[in-house]
């Protein structure tokens, strides 16, 4: 049965491209799709570093207002902006095929985290890539660098910047791969959890989107992405959490590979932990033994020293 639907999105280019895409895989199954563009609090807080101002929820608390007064039935989101916690009322309804999930080194100048001189300015406001990037070059300047992927590369261009370190993913759907001079390899420049899916979110009381959105569900994604996210809610994370944390899934061996630093340090100290198991993928409780195994791994981080957010704060 043909239904119309209503979007709710970000207005920056990479939010509306992926909008745009749920909403041509929804017109392929007969809906009639329109879109509400929107600006959140966190795209105008622009001075700011996230950790400092309250987070990725910011990107999307607009979004979930429009779809709890009816102005909208679905809101598209990257995943990584995602909090692990959404508020009451809410829920991830399907998450879709997974992108390249690696950081990309972005330079006009320099073709690698090495080439760099000593001292080279690097823009990046993310804990996450910040504790990477000082374990990896710990005589770089790591600054600030935020606003939409567009403004973060014009920034880079005008010279503020020897080098930036981007979401692959984005930058290759919105047909900019050619700024990619590298892609960091998984176990040195691990990714934030969900990096590179997209998920839709919806008000729990509505199993009939559910139910017309699980067609659009990857399994395998969701699965790595909860174990991620796994991982991150254990440790409290959020973008004021300096964690890393990816998964691969082949032929139903889940693993995942999780970091955790200080960014307070100059020289940073990184912490790993690494766990696995086997999963039946047919299972009903598929999504919640991924999300236990990332629980799992957040312990191992916590015994070797790894401090949780709530203690962080103590």
């Amino acid at each position: 049965m043909t239904s119309q639907l209503i979007i709710a999105t970000r207005e920056s280019r990479l939010a509306l491209w992926q909008a745009n895409h749920v909403k041509e895989l929804l017109e392929c199954q007969g809906h009639q799709v329109e879109l509400l563009g929107m600006t959140t609090l966190g795209d105008q807080i622009l001075d700011q570093p996230l950790s400092q101002i309250g987070g990725k929820g910011l990107f999307i608390k607009e979004l979930e207002v429009a779809l709890a007064d009816g102005s909208a039935h679905l809101a598209v989101h990257s995943l990584k902006d995602v909090p692990m916690d959404l508020p009451e009322g809410f829920e991830l309804a399907c998450i879709l095929e997974r992108e390249d999930p690696r950081d990309a080194w972005v330079s006009p100048r320099f073709e690698s985290l090495e080439s760099l001189p000593p001292g080279a300015v690097v823009g990046t406001s993310s804990l996450r890539r910040t504790v990477l990037l000082k374990a990896l070059r710990p005589d770089l300047k790591i600054e600030p660098l935020r606003g939409n992927l567009d403004t973060r590369l014009r920034k880079l261009d005008e010279g503020q910047y020897a080098g930036i370190v981007l979401a692959s993913a984005g930058l290759k759907r919105l047909g900019l791969k050619d700024r990619i001079r590298y892609s960091f390899p998984l176990n040195t420049m691990t990714p934030a959890a969900g990096q590179g899916a997209i998920g839709i979110e919806i008000c729990d009381k509505r199993p009939d989107l559910a139910h017309l959105l699980s067609n659009l569900n990857h399994l395998p994604t969701a699965v790595q992405v909860y174990a991620e996210r796994g991982v991150s809610r254990t440790m409290g994370g959020s973008c004021s959490m300096p964690l890393a944390a990816h998964a691969t899934l082949e032929t139903g061996l889940l693993s995942i590979h999780a970091i955790w630093g200080d960014p307070q340090l100059k020289a940073t100290s990184l912490i790993h932990a690494h766990q696995q198991c086997t999963l039946n993928m047919s299972a009903s409780d598929v999504l919640s033994q991924a999300t236990e195994l990332g629980k799992q791994v957040a312990q191992k981080l916590i015994a070797k020293g790894a401090v949780p957010l709530e203690r962080a704060h103590e």
